[in-house]
């Protein structure tokens, strides 16, 4: 049963990644029922930290309070490593001992540095999935999630969603009702719909391939025809395997998958400036239909077309 949570911070801390953690973990909510956890933040030896944003904080503890814990927590650091030794050793001897590991954010390359996500699933802010995988080989990177729970670690994506990971780790220990009432406290819902990849900002589709650039501009234009390898081989003068061959070489992904993509972008745009519905933004896409277009939009975002336009365009409606 989750007792006792220290968070361990050092030079550079976010204090918004902080400040959710202390919301979750270190306030005082026995007159709502909620269970009062022991709560400290650490600090190699019990020094003050320098945040970021200008900041220094004075934790009333030092590292030897973590041994104590039946959850650690790191926060986030914009350094997205150079954690400090003393902090990593006490992740080795929290995991060693059985204690679970929560971390906010870029937190995650703390733990990825004490090799505590080796062969495991992970995540971390959308901004930074390519540069922890690339960092940790090893690790499994999940980048569409608001968080991932394995087991012993959890690791969370950016900022906010270090509350959802909390509030998860709630629900496990004490039940839907006591993880209801921390996120009243906090008003915010108790659990989120989706993922972190409906929040991922869309960059301009890359139409600077070496050879098929001019192919790449074309289909974002006309998204409604039919793009098969097919037919796209024939627009580019090639053999359908020497196209997809060449696609792969120059966008690092398959036709098919390229296209899909597109797609969604595209749905995601109408869904946020037009009114119009579904079905109508399926067929502009090249979806042909609304179910096809759900089906293929709630894989991508772990959210329908319906909620993606309550969250980021509640003014034009459900339709």
């Amino acid at each position: 049963m989750l007792t006792n949570v220290a968070v361990m911070v050092w030079d550079g801390a976010a204090p918004f990644e902080l400040g959710v953690l202390c919301e979750a973990f270190g306030l005082d909510r026995r007159q709502h029922g909620v269970p009062t956890l022991d709560f400290a933040v650490c600090s190699p030896g019990g020094g003050p930290v320098r945040m970021s944003m200008g900041l220094t904080m004075q934790p009333e503890h030092d590292l030897a309070r973590v041994a104590e814990a039946d959850l650690v927590a790191v926060s986030a650091t914009p350094t997205l490593g150079g954690t400090p030794e003393p902090v990593l050793e006490q992740l080795h001897a929290a995991h060693a001992r059985g204690a679970r590991i929560l971390s906010v954010c870029s937190g995650a390359f703390a733990l990825g540095e004490a090799g505590l996500l080796d062969g495991r699933e992970c995540t971390t802010h959308w901004m930074y999935t390519d540069a922890l995988q690339q960092r940790f080989p090893a690790a499994r990177v999940v980048p569409e999630v608001l968080y991932v729970d394995a087991g012993q670690v959890v690791t969370s994506a950016g900022s906010a969603a270090g509350l959802d990971a909390a509030l998860h780790i709630w629900r496990q220990e004490y039940g839907a009702n006591v993880a209801s009432m921390v996120a009243r406290r906090a008003v915010v819902p108790p659990h989120r719909d989706g993922g972190q990849a409906q929040f991922i900002a869309r960059a301009v589709p890359a139409c600077d391939a070496e050879t098929l650039g001019p192919l790449l501009t074309w289909v974002l234009e006309n998204l409604r025809e039919d793009h098969s390898v097919e037919t796209l081989a024939k627009r580019a003068l090639m053999s359908p395997r020497t196209f997809a061959r060449r696609f792969r070489d120059e966008t690092g992904a398959t036709p098919h998958s390229w296209v899909q993509r597109q797609r969604i972008a595209a749905a995601e745009e109408l869904l946020e400036s037009t009114e119009q519905p579904v079905e109508w933004i399926a067929g502009q896409v090249g979806f042909g239909n609304a179910a096809t277009l759900r089906h293929h939009f709630l894989r991508a975002r772990g959210v329908s077309p319906q909620q993606y336009r309550r969250t980021f365009c509640p003014a034009v409606g459900t339709a």
